[in-house]
């Protein structure tokens, strides 16, 4: 699996609900936690939830199955560019 650009490591913010794993995981200086109710975290919970809807790979005792891991992610990172044509505008 290809590595994220050194860019996008050293530039990556987090916004999180504060749950105290994060502290471990994410260096302080790029994580921020956001008010109950703030709503910054939707994006992410929208996108997390039309992941599991729409690849059923994705849910516990599914029948759609994966043979191999290559296959597995190549149903993920086909679903990632139709969402960023369709729902995020980026066509």
């Amino acid at each position: 699996m290809a590595e994220n650009p050194g860019l996008y490591r050293r530039q990556a913010s987090f916004d999180t609900d504060g749950w105290g794993a994060y502290k471990g995981v994410i260096p302080a200086t790029r994580h921020q936690v956001c008010d109950k109710g703030a709503n910054c975290t939707g994006i992410i919970e929208r996108f997390n939830c039309s992941l599991r809807q729409r690849v059923s790979r994705l849910v516990q005792k599914a029948l759609s199955i994966s043979k191999s891991l290559r296959n597995h992610k190549g149903a993920i990172k086909h679903f990632i560019c139709q969402y960023n044509l369709e729902v995020m505008g980026f066509a």
